[in-house]
């Protein structure tokens, strides 16, 4: 059968582009491929389940208009198909000087972003969360929790009452396109579509090249190791707690997460990770660390960011480092509260000059539209961001 639409890659974002092609294009045929057994089982599945407010991101930016949506998209989304959303809210700490500057700066983008936040003082934030210690606060009400995987679930029923297909176990072993139309392998079958959408995550820049693509952009794996507080200390927090993020550095920072089942995570950090989907400690892929070792891009960022790698690294390799980072914080966690978890893989594009990308980064032919950065969090933007796509899809 030749589809109107094939789109690679069930999670979040290639859900929520399926989704609105049909939503736009009803009647349309589509088919949607994932290599695993099952949808979410990457990025979308090993996140913290964090619903983002935007407040990180610059003020009448694109990045703070789309997380903005994402908020309400998300919320409504959940409300309709009768998935727990947990609204604890989040506080952003301060512990020293620069980081009360730090917090200032925020909270100004909060209100030009049109985010409500309180200021909250060292004695007022002891009354909030008695076994949190910072100089001051921002709290932020609207971040909640979520379970990303019941979302992509509830996209999945929508999108096959809307007769669009979704085959799972149908890994992408080549990508053809001619003027008429673009062909689509795995291992056992063909498909032919008009138009071709790649939401590949980890594997979005092999898909890309698979399909005859140039581009300089690489996916570099950044392992986001977490642990989860034993249950005996689940009630040290109420809400998430994250510290004032460095604004030169593309990561949030280690936080305390409140979980839908009662639990608490704690993490994560960022250290590369040596396989792209090796999710348990000491995974290596020979691969993935060859190409890694040859992409100029690569040791560009190395020199660039030498110190905080090789903190974060030394976090990796000790849990008492690891909880240092946050009893600044939390200075009640002992190193026996702190029990392993599974670790997440961020795909982070990085250019040939070793510059992050923190924008989307596309690349189209004529038939095809391949999505090689959907800027974080994408989960929380995915709707808005399944729109963005669909709509560049469809202009043609």
């Amino acid at each position: 059968m030749r589809y109107d639409y094939c789109v690679v890659g069930g999670g979040i974002v290639g859900l929520s582009t399926a989704r609105e092609l049909l939503l736009r294009r009803p009647g349309a045929s589509l088919v949607l491929l994932e290599k695993e057994s099952g949808l979410a089982r990457h990025q979308t599945g090993h996140n913290s389940g964090v619903i983002h407010s935007g407040i990180y991101y610059e003020p009448g930016s694109f990045k703070a208009e789309l997380c903005r949506r994402g908020v309400r998209a998300t919320r409504e989304f959940c409300s309709e198909h009768g998935i727990p959303v947990a609204s604890t809210g989040k506080l952003i700490v301060a512990t020293n000087a620069t980081e009360l500057g730090r917090l200032s700066a925020l909270e100004d983008r909060a209100v030009q972003n049109s985010i409500e936040v309180q200021r909250l003082d060292a004695a007022e934030l002891r009354a909030e969360e008695p076994n949190v210690a910072g100089d001051a606060a921002l709290l932020v009400p609207s971040t909640a929790c979520v379970d990303y995987g019941l979302i992509c679930e509830a996209m999945r029923t929508e999108i096959e009452k809307a007769g669009g297909e979704i085959v799972t176990a149908a890994e992408v072993t080549a990508i053809r396109e001619d003027p008429a139309q673009v062909l689509v392998s795995s291992t056992d079958h063909l498909w032919q579509a008009d138009q071709l959408v790649v939401c590949g995550g980890l594997q979005s820049d092999r898909l890309a090249r698979m399909a005859g693509v140039r581009t300089s952009v690489r996916i570099l794996p950044f392992r986001g190791e977490y642990y989860r507080l034993r249950d005996q200390r689940s009630d040290v927090v109420s809400r998430m707690i994250y510290p004032v993020p460095d604004p030169a550095l593309p990561f949030l920072g280690v936080h305390l997460t409140p979980t839908l089942d009662g639990g608490v995570t704690v993490g994560p950090n960022a250290v590369l990770g040596l396989s792209r989907e090796g999710y348990r400690r000491g995974a290596v892929s020979v691969r993935d660390v060859r190409e890694i070792a040859n992409f100029p891009g690569f040791w560009r960022l190395a020199r660039t960011y030498a110190a905080v790698g090789a903190a974060e690294q030394w976090r990796s390799l000790s849990r008492r480092a690891y909880l240092e980072e946050c009893r600044r914080y939390c200075p009640s966690l002992t190193l026996d509260d702190l029990l392993p978890a599974e670790a997440g893989i961020r795909a982070q594009a990085v250019d040939s000059r070793g510059t992050l990308l923190h924008d989307f980064a596309f690349e189209r032919t004529g038939r095809m539209l391949h999505v090689l950065n959907a800027p974080s969090p994408a989960a929380t933007s995915a709707m808005p961001i399944g729109e963005l796509i669909a709509g560049r899809v469809l202009e043609g």
